[in-house]
């Protein structure tokens, strides 16, 4: 089960239904199943104080994700922070909906086993991020 909640900001208004049916098709297209997934949207504050709390990192950023995996079977939580994606969506000169859904898609990347931690997994993982932005915008 997929769930959209948020922390201390007003919901956003995203096409949830549209959503979960795009990371389930992204996921199953990987060969897993989805699991217990939960995307709480949030300020840079509320995750600036996890990153402190649960990781020992002083600095901001878009997304945290907690993996909870189980064989192959995707669950986790995944924090974004609407101020930093909204600021990148300025910064990259894309729509926020847009952003929103290469970070959503980020997250789930991170779960399904793809890192950035060095430069070719950064290619990689911005390659997966296209493609499903992409298939999002045709197929939904």
């Amino acid at each position: 089960m997929i769930n959209f909640f948020n922390e201390d900001i007003d919901l956003l208004q995203l096409p949830f239904p549209i959503i979960k049916r795009w990371i389930k098709n992204i996921i199953a297209n990987f060969d897993h199943k989805t699991g217990d997934i939960s995307f709480i949207f949030c300020s840079d504050n509320y995750l600036l104080n996890i990153n402190q709390s649960y990781l020992n990192h002083d600095y901001y950023t878009d997304i945290i994700t907690f993996n909870y995996n189980f064989d192959k079977v995707v669950s986790g939580d995944i924090f974004i922070s609407v101020d930093t994606v909204r600021l990148n969506a300025v910064e990259f000169n894309v729509s926020e909906q847009d952003e929103f859904l290469r970070v959503i898609i980020h997250g789930i990347l991170h779960l399904l086993g793809f890192n950035d931690q060095i430069e070719i997994e950064t290619i990689e993982m911005r390659l997966q991020e296209n493609k499903a932005i992409e298939y999002f915008k045709h197929s939904f």
